[in-house]
């Protein structure tokens, strides 16, 4: 598989997470708690995943290595949690500036522990991202009100915790299958919310069936493809290069948010979408150019 196959697959895991939010407001305006769509999207994933394990490639893994799996799937848990607390305390446009924040701490993890510095390029798509995030996010027009320290943490948290998985899927026990790695990824996930945020809701059967529908979308979306799509992609794009890719996520919320929740979406935030894109292209211009050597070195060998 070539490398712009995987930036591909990285690419769609953060376009999963994008569409997110849209049904997360869905499940709210019908009364649903915060933790009951958590709750609900952990348990329906975690489930799907379980079901697709049976039937996909396996390994024979000890006690240890699994433990490592279990425990590195907690950032995946952590992420919601902290997103949606920082939901309680900010408006949807403030909070998601600070979950975007993980397109340069992606980087910075990259350059602490890869050592791998940050290209001119990547750089430059990384000022253009956080532009176009201001941007989309819709912030210049509705102004900063409603700004807390609270808020601002449990955001900064969430940016942390969601580079941090990124960073984990692509470089824990790699020569374990997929679906099996992504199934433990996100037992660990689950094992977390409810340990953290108990769903005491879901534990009424009525109360779990007409949440079903929500979790089994938020659950594939949010639990299911993007641990597997980012175990496959990831160990060959690098965290750096991931992060940028699955900044994605925030242009197709505001798609989204335009098209189901017609939400009114300003010209300001349609630039930010573009730039965001442009973004991407720009930091996939390393993937160009690495191709191109390698094509002038064959050529200079024949």
């Amino acid at each position: 598989m070539k490398t712009w196959h995987y930036a591909l697959i990285v690419l769609i895991g953060g376009c999963c997470y994008g569409a997110l939010s849209t049904f997360v407001k869905l499940a709210y305006s019908a009364g649903f708690t915060s933790s009951e769509v958590t709750g609900s999207q952990f348990l329906m994933g975690t489930l799907l995943i379980w079901i697709a394990a049976i039937f996909s490639k396996k390994k024979k893994l000890t006690l240890p290595k699994i433990g490592k799996l279990l425990i590195s799937g907690i950032p995946l848990g952590l992420t919601s949690l902290f997103y949606y607390q920082s939901l309680q305390s900010l408006n949807a446009s403030l909070a998601i500036i600070f979950l975007f924040q993980f397109v340069w701490i992606g980087s910075l993890f990259e350059w602490v522990f890869y050592k791998k510095a940050p290209t001119k390029e990547k750089l430059v798509s990384i000022g253009i991202l956080v532009i176009g995030s201001i941007l989309a996010s819709g912030i210049i027009a509705q102004g900063s009100g409603g700004l807390t320290w609270q808020g601002t943490v449990w955001g900064m948290l969430s940016a942390i915790t969601y580079t941090t998985f990124i960073f984990v899927s692509g470089s824990v026990e790699k020569d374990t299958p997929v679906v099996q790695k992504s199934a433990l990824f996100t037992t660990g996930g689950m094992i977390t919310v409810f340990t953290l945020s108990p769903p005491t809701g879901l534990l009424q059967i009525p109360v779990l069936m007409e949440i079903a529908p929500y979790g089994l979308y938020l659950g594939l979306l949010g639990v299911v493809l993007p641990p597997i799509l980012f175990t496959i992609g990831m160990p060959h794009v690098g965290p750096g290069l991931g992060t940028i890719l699955t900044s994605a996520e925030l242009p197709i919320a505001v798609i989204l948010s335009s098209l189901v929740l017609t939400e009114y979406v300003s010209m300001s935030q349609w630039v930010g979408v573009v730039l965001i894109l442009g973004g991407i292209v720009a930091g996939n211009l390393k993937i160009s150019k690495t191709k191109t050597k390698i094509k002038s070195a064959a050529f200079e060998l024949d």
